[in-house]
């Protein structure tokens, strides 16, 4: 395993997490949904944050940084959004819970990751965010 390609994975899987919530926040607020914009837009934060946190710890680790490429989110719909949002949250589950069992992963990353993924299991029981302090 490759650590800084893994984690520039994660970072651009976040992104694209991020980006999937942001487009349901639109869509609840054109419907006047203020319950729902807030529910995405708590789970879109908390996803920036892993966005943010992990493009952090990369570059403390002298990685050169892609740039992220937009996601299509166009398949993002409230309607029977909830079984969408439950696979993506049990694949982020999925990504930290193998990133933590990899060999070389130094302590910083490992705090990280650790913190991560106590929010994705959050999300995937809840789906419901903002379980990270800006």
């Amino acid at each position: 395993m490759d650590l800084i390609t893994e984690l520039e994975e994660a970072r651009a899987a976040e992104k694209d997490q991020a980006h999937f919530y942001r487009t349901l926040a639109a869509e609840a607020e054109d419907r006047a949904d203020e319950a729902m914009s807030e529910r995405f837009n708590e789970l879109h934060a908390d996803e920036q944050h892993h966005v943010s946190r992990l493009t952090a710890r990369l570059l403390e680790l002298g990685a050169s940084l892609a740039e992220l490429q937009p996601s299509d989110s166009s398949s993002a719909r409230m309607d029977g959004w909830e079984a969408a949002a439950s696979m993506r949250e049990d694949a982020e589950v999925e990504r930290y819970e193998r990133l933590l069992q990899a060999e070389g992963v130094d302590a910083g990353t490992r705090a990280l990751l650790e913190e991560i993924l106590d929010t994705e299991r959050h999300h995937a029981t809840d789906l419901g965010g903002k379980w990270t302090q800006a």
